[in-house]
């Protein structure tokens, strides 16, 4: 027995030893953190300040509320993203010709319409027929383009426009809400304005029409819900509802009674409050809007402002950030150029104009402008022409007459004098300016669904004769710029003209630009998934509608753990 025990020990020890080797060479068991993903489900609920009229997009062009939910209900064949590029909706490809003047489009082939039947170019087909209706409510201009664009369906689900001439600008045009010709096509435009279809349409987005909400014989709401044969990715919110309210402070109660998750626009009147709610996200973009003042360098009694020395001391000497602050409530941004920042034809380079009056009361003296010996706050040069204009603005809301007094103070403090006149908008475009029967104008340019900037129109010196280049800049410069980009398809090469154009604008300054507007919109932070960027109109905040989610689903990678061996010990 005594020779036993030293075997015996050593082996328990060995088989201790080896215990504990196993031991430390176990799997180490590490807890891993949920994935949170979005999950299909739940309803949001919007305030829409407005009213329904007709839920179609051929009849919405003058009723933004209409126009928001048929964004949601119809397809066109292009949408444009925040810069202003193309992406497809219906169409699923496209290609130009190298002449500019031929484009073939390609339909989704999965694309369906609400009740399952196919999205054909016969569909499409029918739409530009409705749009080059006389009675159509498109712009003159527009329904007259389409006349002269010959459409015709290569197949079942490829189309072909032919241009008569070249024309870059010609994607902007394909983003009209497509109709079903299968459901529509037997009417004319006249006999659809009163069709049942436009109170329960059928449409091809990523939501479809459900129901309306009728209290007390009054439309009040419209409810959508999402679409599960989509062409691309269902959206995760599965209802939508629009409630509408008579004006913002209304849609604001409503939201904090919780009749609503989202109000569609936050202004002046109710941003204070909105800004107060602490659950209330505030989205904001750059509206496709531009507020300037244009200059009519053709006129006679203001010869001055021939001078791009003067002209620049004019926009020195002008507090836009401070109009911008005190008038506007901060809801702006600084405008240096007819081209929108943050778009793709936008030059990053252009040298900004700051505010410096004293600055600007240098240039108006080497420019020949001194105050009269005599006395007297205007400037004159030798010849005896005074530094005073006329201001027109427009009359039909506060803050234009505020704008135009901050001006006028402004410009007195380097010694320019100025009248104000206070006119409607209509009769400043329709008689002022389409006459240039004006000498400066406080204006804003309205580009909304024109997200391809094509400043041609405003500053290429053939409009200046009964075009809308209302500043008559006659620049040869300039205009050649403009024409070699309306008729090239190569971005790149678009992108170059546009910066050169850009740079000659901010050298002469025809017109002096002064800021871009904002849009506000509110949701509630319950709503994930919401991005919005500079905007080309309003409803382009729904531009990721299919990306939002209210509900959340975690996943764990193998079960509940991962299994993360140690590294065996050196040898």
């Amino acid at each position: 027995m005594k020779r036993l025990r030293w075997p015996l020990l050593i082996a328990i020890l060995a088989l201790v030893t080896i215990a504990v080797l196993l031991l430390g060479r176990q799997p180490v068991l590490t807890p891993v953190e949920p994935v949170i993903e979005p999950a299909t489900g739940g309803v949001y609920a919007e305030g829409l300040v407005g009213k329904l009229i007709r839920l179609n997009p051929l009849l919405d062009y003058f009723n933004q509320p209409d126009r928001d939910i048929d964004r949601l209900i119809f397809s066109g064949l292009l949408r444009f993203d925040d810069r202003g590029l193309p992406v497809g909706e219906l169409a699923d490809s496209w290609g130009i010709s190298r002449d500019g003047m031929v484009y073939n489009v390609s339909i989704q082939p999965e694309a369906v319409w609400h009740d399952g039947e196919p999205v054909t170019s016969d569909d499409v087909l029918f739409t530009i027929e409705m749009l080059r209706d006389d009675a159509s409510l498109l712009p003159p201009d527009l329904r007259e383009m389409w006349r002269q664009v010959d459409v015709k369906a290569l197949d079942e689900k490829t189309l072909q426009f032919r241009l008569p001439e070249p024309y870059s600008p010609f994607l902007d045009t394909l983003t009209f809400g497509i109709l079903p010709a299968h459901l529509l096509s037997g009417l004319t435009f006249d006999e659809m304005i009163n069709d049942p279809f436009n109170l329960a349409p059928v449409g091809s987005g990523p939501y479809r029409f459900d129901r309306l909400i009728v209290e007390e014989g009054q439309i009040k709401g419209v409810v959508l819900k999402a679409f599960k044969d989509f062409y691309r990715e269902p959206a995760y919110i599965d209802e939508l509802v629009f409630r509408y309210y008579p004006d913002e402070q209304t849609a604001l109660e409503a939201y904090k009674e919780r009749e609503v998750l989202g109000i569609d626009r936050s202004t002046l009147t109710t941003l204070p409050t909105v800004l107060r709610e602490p659950e209330l996200n505030l989205y904001t973009g750059r509206l496709p809007e531009l507020s300037m003042i244009f200059l009519n360098l053709g006129n006679s009694g203001t010869p001055f402002l021939q001078d791009a020395a003067v002209r620049r001391a004019l926009l020195m000497g002008l507090n836009r950030q401070g109009m911008i602050d005190r008038i506007l409530g901060g809801q702006a941004i600084l405008a240096d150029g007819p081209i929108f920042p943050s778009t793709w034809a936008y030059y990053d380079g252009t040298q900004r104009v700051p505010f410096d009056p004293e600055g600007a009361i240098e240039l108006l003296k080497s420019a020949g402008y001194t105050l009269p010996a005599e006395g007297g706050a205007v400037r004159q040069n030798e010849e005896g022409t005074s530094l005073a204009l006329e201001l027109l603005y427009p009359i039909d809301s506060p803050q234009h007459i505020a704008i135009a007094e901050e001006i006028q103070q402004d410009w007195g403090e380097i010694g320019v004098g100025v009248t104000l006149k206070g006119v409607t908008y209509r009769e400043l475009v329709d008689e002022y300016l389409s006459g240039r029967a004006y000498q400066a104008a406080l204006v804003d340019i309205n580009l909304a669904r024109s997200p391809d900037p094509d400043p041609y129109p405003f500053w290429h010196q053939a409009q200046a004769s009964g075009g809308q280049n209302y500043s008559n800049w006659d620049d040869r410069q300039a205009s050649e710029y403009l024409e070699a980009a309306r008729i090239t398809t190569d971005l790149g090469e678009r992108t170059k003209l546009y910066n050169n154009f850009q740079v000659r604008f901010n050298q002469e300054l025809p017109a002096l630009p002064l800021f871009y507007p904002v849009y506000n919109y509110a949701v509630d932070g319950e709503v994930q998934g919401l991005r919005m960027g500079p905007l080309f109109e309003p409803s382009d905040r729904y531009n990721t509608a299919t990306d939002w989610f209210l509900i959340t689903k975690r996943t764990l990678d193998n079960n509940q753990q991962v299994s993360t061996p140690e590294a065996s010990p050196p040898p």
